[in-house]
């Protein structure tokens, strides 16, 4: 699931209305299809209301609400009904009921709406054509489950210690609970070396079982990461049990494996990794791979999954994590059928999605759809089969023309966009899959191209694609593009945007004139006209407040305080940083305090405060605050530079540094000449020369000569981290560093710039 956000100015006091028209595939999931709403007002709000009005063909069989927020006899507000083709779900909650006391102002309205509804399935077929489309949904109910064997490939190394195997270990205890008497299962554990529980598959007898439990309660970790072994270990013992033993052929094979990192020992190259794999697999069963926590190459367990029939999913370092680990399994716990394909006359089709899938699962459904050539539609039909429980699946779909002419009558032009559009989504989603999957520019390249042509026709919102959207009545004609959390939203003038055919996934880089205060605290000076940049120190004491940037033109300032190191000793300079920051603009009256727990809008006059954890977007006279969550905050002004400030976390428990700030300045020639400050004074274009190139004291490092201001400094070749886009990398940047505290480049001694406070 893609996700987009857009942050929107209100003006205090005014009414507003929101509409967001989506649209979205549901997919079942344990026998049933999921509609969940974000239920989070934080106020008690006098109307509030959710409704929900469902419309399937094949007729609806059940129907339910569930809030998170509820218990007990509160779900009673929650309205249910349905009959046919129809349900509906109606939420309306009075400010007495949203009231966590009779007396409170807060509302418990915060969590998760759910709405869980199925469909009849009195044939095993439901083909729907439209025009020159089709959809095929296949769940057959009253399948017998299939045996199957299954691998559970487990990472044990160094980086699961803690909660992440705790978590490991209840979630395949709970899945032991349920693995079936018939079944037949084994463990792999990799770290630094790769060890089998045992050496071939054994059945889920109760004696087996509890001797698993105890394996599994009691295996300890083991250093570096050794995927490939664990991986090729866990398909070898699979492939084996297939040879040495036929009945286990008939039996629905599946592989597990769960990691939180990438290989560090045995074979590391990925493309090496994905590549022995796919060999060893050869197409016979699925891989099913879970990337637990932030730190794992997600996309290299995707494309590897995808390679070999599975899927991949990411295990969420919750309190929950068992449970997501648990319920993964209980999605292929069941398998009904393999080897399932979707035959269609050749004559008839002219695009098709996927129509072959390896394993089907017991809750799950199958979606396929195609573009019909012309005269298509005529004695159009399926041909389903499959290999299941003892027998196999043979049977043929034929378009029920009398229930499709009802259905365009009750639906209209709603309905016949539908199929299309769905066939449309499918088609961009399985070109994504294969991009994810590809081995070469050309082809990553190539599939980019068609799956965004499609997205532009059909105006799906993708990882290729941008959200555009208008504001009516807007004096400016000005529009807003929504991207994936994480990129900020911008505004563009309407005629700056780029052409339909080319709009970029990302917001446009800041221009390459950059200005900024990092670290302990390093001075970059980016200087685009001479493609270089120069650097600088400033070593003073903590508590010390200096100016950075003061505009008497536009009024716009930003001073910053140091902070020291939490301790400090052995006769070494004490490491200082920026750890409070004050942006102002004394004609406007605008004033922000950062700090690294909180941003006080107004300090002095008691206004609102927030911490990092919000994602906001502020607007006050011409300013332009938004809060990127644990990141960063963007100030932009409109007469006026665009500042960025860093957050950089340390550990807590850190002996000797603390969380500190850096500020970066973009568009800064939109100051006036008359700007100054340790920044500020570098805003415009100023000259240097570099000569005498010569080797320096640090043998890694050179010396030169650098002719600025009529001085001549002697000035090394370094490197500075500048933090804008990556907060936690950061990027190098190549500078000629001036030595003690920048004399000789800035005006005056770094002490002129002491002010005594920082507002």
């Amino acid at each position: 699931m893609e996700k987009f956000n857009i942050a929107v100015n209100i003006g205090a006091g005014s009414k507003v209305s929101f509409e967001l028209t989506y649209e979205e595939l549901l997919k079942r999931h344990l026998g049933k299809y999921e509609i969940v709403i974000k239920v989070k007002p934080k106020q008690l709000v006098k109307q509030f209301e959710i409704e929900a009005d469902i419309f399937e063909p094949q007729e609806i069989s059940m129907l339910d609400a569930q809030a998170s927020f509820l218990s007990g006899d509160m779900t009673q507000f929650i309205e249910k009904s349905f009959s046919g083709k129809k349900g509906r779900v109606y939420f309306n909650p009075t400010i007495d009921q949203q009231q966590t006391c009779p007396t409170c102002t807060k509302s418990f309205l915060d969590g998760d709406f759910t709405i869980k509804y199925d469909v009849k399935r009195d044939t095993l077929c439901d083909l729907q054509v439209v025009n020159k489309y089709f959809a095929q949904f296949f769940a057959p109910k009253n399948l017998k489950s299939m045996i199957k064997n299954v691998v559970f490939v487990i990472d044990i190394s160094g980086s699961m210690a803690g909660q992440k195997i705790k978590q490991t270990r209840q979630a395949l205890l709970k899945i032991l609970d349920d693995i079936k008497p018939d079944d037949y299962f084994n463990f792999i554990l990799f770290g630094g070396h790769v060890r089998a529980w045992k050496n071939s598959l054994i059945q889920a007898t109760d004696a087996n079982l509890q001797e698993a439990r105890l394996f599994v309660q009691n295996f300890g970790l083991a250093g570096a990461t050794n995927l490939n072994g664990g991986l090729l270990e866990g398909i070898n013992i699979l492939n084996k049990a297939h040879e040495v033993d036929p009945r286990l052929r008939n039996n629905a094979p599946i592989v597990i494996m769960l990691t939180d990192g990438e290989p560090t020992v045995g074979e590391t190259n990925l493309t090496q990794i994905r590549m022995n794999v796919k060999n060893a697999v050869q197409g016979k069963f699925p891989l099913y791979n879970l990337g637990f926590g932030e730190n794992v190459d997600f996309t290299f367990l995707e494309a590897m999954s995808l390679e070999n029939n599975g899927a991949a999913r990411r295990i969420y370092r919750d309190n929950d994590a068992a449970e997501q680990l648990r319920g993964f399994y209980e999605e292929v716990a069941n398998p009904l059928l393999t080897d399932v394909e979707f035959q269609y006359p050749k004559a008839s089709i002219h695009a098709l999605t996927e129509n072959r899938v390896k394993q089907f699962y017991d809750g799950s459904e199958i979606v396929v759809a195609g573009q019909l050539t012309d005269g298509g539609k005529k004695d159009f039909k399926a041909e389903v089969t499959g290999r299941g429980a003892g027998q196999d699946l043979v049977t043929t779909c034929l378009v029920d023309e009398e229930e499709m002419e009802k259905t365009l009558r009750e639906r209209g032009h709603m309905f016949e966009q539908h199929i299309e559009r769905l066939w449309a989504y499918l088609t961009i989603q399985q070109l994504l899959e294969k991009r994810t999957k590809a081995n070469s520019k050309e082809e990553v390249n190539d599939l980019s191209a068609k799956a965004l042509e499609l997205s532009l026709k059909y105006k799906f919102v993708t990882p290729l694609t941008s959200m555009v959207i208008t504001k009516p009545g807007d004096p400016d004609d000005q529009l807003a593009i929504a991207d994936k959390p994480g990129e900020e939203a911008m505004l563009l003038p309407a005629q700056q945007l780029p052409p339909k055919s080319r709009v970029p996934p990302h917001p446009q880089a800041p221009p390459a004139h950059v200005t900024g205060v990092d670290g302990d605290p390093h001075f970059i000076i980016q200087v685009s006209e001479k493609d270089d940049a120069v650097c600088f120190n400033i070593n003073e004491e903590p508590g010390v407040v200096m100016s950075l940037i003061q505009d008497p033109d536009t009024g716009i300032t930003v001073n910053g305080q140091l902070i020291g190191d939490k301790n400090h000793g052995n006769g070494k300079n004490r490491n200082t940083y920026f750890g409070r920051l004050g942006i102002m603009n004394q004609k406007t009256g605008f004033t922000l305090e950062v700090t690294p727990q909180n941003i006080t809008l107004l300090p002095g006059m008691k206004g609102p405060v927030f911490s990092w954890m919000d994602q906001v977007t502020l607007r006050q006279e011409g300013v332009t605050v938004t809060i990127i969550p644990t990141r960063k905050l963007i100030v932009t002004m409109d007469d006026g530079a665009t500042m960025v400030v860093v957050l950089h976390h340390v550990w807590k428990k850190h002996p000797v540094h603390q969380d500190f700030l850096g500020l970066y300045t973009v568009d800064s020639h939109k100051m006036s000449p008359r700007t100054h400050g340790l920044l500020g004074q570098f805003f415009h274009s100023f000259d240097f020369e570099v000569f005498d190139v010569r080797p320096g004291s640090d043998p890694k490092k050179t010396d030169a000569t650098m002719l600025v201001k009529n001085r001549r400094l002697v000035v090394t070749r370094g490197s500075q981290k500048d933090y804008r886009k990556d907060p936690w990398l950061g990027s190098d940047v190549s500078c000629w560093f001036v030595h003690n505290n920048g004399d000789g480049l800035i005006d005056g001694i770094h002490t002129d710039y002491i002010i005594p406070s920082i507002f």
